[in-house]
């Protein structure tokens, strides 16, 4: 494949996405695939970020593109179609969260499973260099039909640590460290434990409160601290001490 499917081809389209992309599902060559290109300067630097990671991180919980394909505006991603709901459908206008509050409500090990999937990635993500940026329920791709989770749209995701040189980070408030919000801040791996610890916070809870054990929500909080001294001190130590909680 040299040039991506066309638009006109596709047989579902999204196109009210904040990120400044537009992406479309296409069969071709006998399959589906999902192809993403930028429609804005900030997106094509996404994208660039995109190709980087992935290039650097498999992990077979996050879907990577099978081609990353060069044109005049800038690189056009071309994943393999994937089965499921994402548990944030955040657009122009607006959320929906029907995804989130259905997971919300599937069996502890179901939820736990997935969390522990996700928390697996992250471990492989530190372990190639990145940190996480705009990790949030938006990420998260669940397949409810065979109780799988899949992350979607890290292009935000940098090799770290770093200075943060802008005033805040891309994000979702619900998910991101204080030190997102301060130029000058080092963003490293407890930046990333802390939004596993919001996504942990988030995937366990419910309408009716949260749905763990007490052990399991001191690690969320451990991770969830304030100050960065204070969290884990990387994704691994979360990770560990998650799964400890998980199975005590």
């Amino acid at each position: 494949m040299r040039e991506p499917p066309p638009v006109t081809s596709a047989f579902v389209t999204f196109d009210a996405q904040d990120s400044g992309c537009l992406s479309y599902g296409v069969e071709a060559e006998g399959r589906r695939l999902f192809v993403k290109k930028a429609t804005t300067p900030a997106a094509r630097v996404s994208l660039v970020r995109a190709a980087q990671l992935h290039a650097a991180v498999k992990h077979p919980a996050i879907v990577r593109p099978e081609r990353v394909l060069s044109g005049p505006d800038g690189l056009t991603l071309v994943y393999p179609w994937r089965y499921g709901r994402v548990l944030n459908q955040a657009t122009v206008d607006g959320t929906d969260r029907t995804a989130l509050a259905k997971f919300q409500r599937l069996a502890i090990p179901d939820v736990e499973a997935a969390l522990e999937a996700i928390l697996d990635a992250h471990r492989t993500v530190a372990a190639a260099g990145f940190v996480a940026v705009d990790l949030y329920d938006g990420c998260f791709l669940y397949d409810f039909s065979a109780r799988q989770m899949q992350l979607i749209d890290l292009d935000e995701y940098r090799p770290g640590p770093f200075i943060l040189d802008a005033d805040r980070l891309p994000g979702s408030r619900r998910y991101m460290a204080p030190e997102e919000f301060v130029r000058g801040a080092v963003i490293d791996q407890r930046t990333t434990v802390y939004a596993l610890g919001r996504t942990l916070h988030h995937l366990l809870d419910s309408p009716t409160g949260w749905r763990g054990t007490a052990a399991q929500r001191a690690v969320a909080d451990r991770a969830t601290r304030a100050s960065a001294a204070d969290r884990y001190s990387h994704v691994a130590a979360l990770a560990r001490a998650w799964h400890l909680a998980a199975t005590a």
